[in-house]
């Protein structure tokens, strides 16, 4: 009969250390708090306390850290910097054992807790959570932890439903908040709305006056930089696009639009643009506004016009002065740059690209002397222009399409009840399923009808009341204007002109924001 010897292990298969050899397994904590509230605060600091002296009462365990993470949500381990250096130094062989509070505290996703308990495992590295009683290296250990952890998310997963309908609830009221340690010209009032912040307000209608008068986003940019002048951020250079977001604002004329964005998945937090997934709310009049809102929609008849992107630079006239051959942008060109008759030219871009334009070379002054003649002729009877501007600008305005965009809305509600009652009859009646299908369509048709409707009514209702705006400014430059020392200001020439053409008998053709059309002969 054969001997069996039973040779007992001498290492422990989790930890790879020797059974019979003394040793202090190294300990750390993690310690974590969701919000910045300060009894919260008081929390954070007890637990860094309590697993200090814990760890340390144990004569079996050596302290390593407490490994600790303020006022971020355990849904993920992205920004956690606390719990993955922790994580990173338990890899490299510097801890045996960590101890937290909670399942919860450790990390409210399951796939997160899973993933990262597994790779404390394969290198030796157990984790306790205290609450629950759990060690991950204990029998049923992983078994328990993906039904706590399950439960932990599911529980994640209620808070942000509760807050979502939170916040909803309050975008249904019209209340509105802002992001105010990065938001420019608004703190936060004593009734928790948005209160105006008078230096941030300052900049902001500078940023609004600037662009009236003809300066790009980019320009403003570089202007604010070189002046040392605070992003709303607290940053020291500003960009292009943090200006723009600034002119485009709606909550700057005292209006909001509300849920711009939505959040995806509760786990990650990330956020879409809302493009009509979830509900939207417009809440006029909702706070102070720092921008009078003709202003602002004037701002917004610009932007559109400025579509095309000044490429040459900070002077008024770029992106304003257009080759008639090709329709290219004229640019400013530097001649004899190296020499004592060096000068700045404009010419058609395309000149040298192929395109064998003929459109003459201008100068700058010869431009701008240019528009002062047209300006002149077309302010011949300022009176009359005046008079005829405020005709065109009632005639505008004369034209009310509320009737109809209420009709086409009450249609679109019409159709969207017939479309619930056509899927209950199928549900009761068994329909079958090709006439069930043709009448949908139809139904689906009819839908997508009076909403284009509805949208068309509603694009002409903005263009009309923005091409009021655009010609009243129009008035009040010109009712400002002294013809008798006309001067070339970037103001004026921003607020009076959509662009000028250049032919090439070198004649230039100016096109006012009022209609009329001027040419002037070189």
């Amino acid at each position: 009969m054969a001997k069996v010897t039973v040779i007992k292990p001498t290492i422990n298969p989790h930890t790879h250390i020797a059974m019979n050899m003394p040793h202090k397994r190294r300990v750390a904590a993690y310690a974590r708090v969701s919000t910045d509230q300060d009894e919260q605060f008081t929390s954070y600091e007890a637990q860094i306390d309590y697993y200090t002296k814990y760890i340390k009462a144990k004569d079996e365990w050596e302290f390593v850290n407490v490994y600790t993470d303020e006022g971020i949500s355990g849904t993920s381990t992205k920004r956690r910097d606390g719990f993955k250096q922790m994580i990173d130094d338990a890899l490299k062989g510097k801890i045996d054992l960590i101890v937290t509070k909670s399942i919860s505290r450790f990390a409210r996703n399951t796939v997160d807790a899973l993933v990262n308990i597994r790779k404390l495992k394969d290198k030796g590295v157990e984790v306790f959570f205290e609450k629950e009683n759990i060690y991950t290296f204990g029998t049923g250990g992983e078994l328990l932890l993906t039904i706590m952890s399950s439960i932990a998310q599911e529980e994640s997963r209620s808070i942000s439903e509760n807050v979502t309908w939170g916040k909803r609830k309050a975008f249904q009221d019209g209340k509105v908040a802002l992001p105010y340690k990065c938001f420019l010209g608004y703190k936060k009032g004593e009734n928790g709305l948005p209160e105006i912040e008078p230096e941030g307000a300052k900049i902001v209608r500078r940023i609004y006056r600037m662009f009236i008068e003809g300066k790009s986003q980019s320009t403003i940019a570089s202007t604010l930089t070189k002046e040392g002048v605070p992003t709303p951020s607290g940053k020291t250079k500003w960009q292009y696009n943090v200006v723009d977001s600034i002119l485009r604002n709606e909550k700057y004329k005292g209006s909001a639009l509300l849920q711009k964005k939505y959040t995806v998945d509760f786990l990650t937090k990330k956020l879409k643009k809302n493009n009509g997934e979830v509900a939207q709310y417009y809440v006029e009049d909702s706070h102070p506004a720092i921008i009078n809102p003709d202003e602002w929609e004037l701002v917004q008849a610009e932007l559109e016009l400025n579509n095309q992107v000044r490429s040459c630079g900070n002077n008024i006239l770029c992106g304003r002065v257009i080759c008639a051959d090709c329709g290219s942008i004229y640019g400013p060109k530097v001649w004899h740059s190296n020499d004592i008759y060096r000068h700045v030219v404009w010419q058609c871009n395309n000149k040298f690209n192929g395109t064998k334009c003929t459109t003459p070379t201008l100068d700058e002054e010869t431009i701008k002397n240019a528009y002062l003649k047209a300006l002149n002729i077309l302010l011949k009877d300022k009176e009359l222009l005046i008079s005829n501007l405020l005709l065109v600008k009632e005639k505008l305005l004369d034209v009310n399409l509320s009737k109809p965009m209420e009709q086409a809305k009450n249609e679109m509600l019409v159709v969207s009840g017939l479309c619930d009652q056509h899927i209950f009859n199928k549900e009761k009646k068994q329909m079958k399923y090709e006439a069930y299908m043709e009448e949908y369509v139809d139904l689906v048709k009819r839908f997508t009808e009076a909403q284009d409707k509805y949208n068309k009514l509603m694009a002409e209702q903005v263009n009309r009341n923005r091409q009021s705006i655009k010609l009243q400014a129009f008035i009040n430059e010109i009712k400002a204007t002294d013809t008798l020392n006309l001067e070339f200001n970037d103001k004026l020439f921003n607020l009076t002109i959509i662009n000028i053409k250049v032919y090439k008998d070198s004649h230039l053709e100016f096109n006012f924001k009022d209609g009329s059309v001027i040419n002037i002969e070189l």
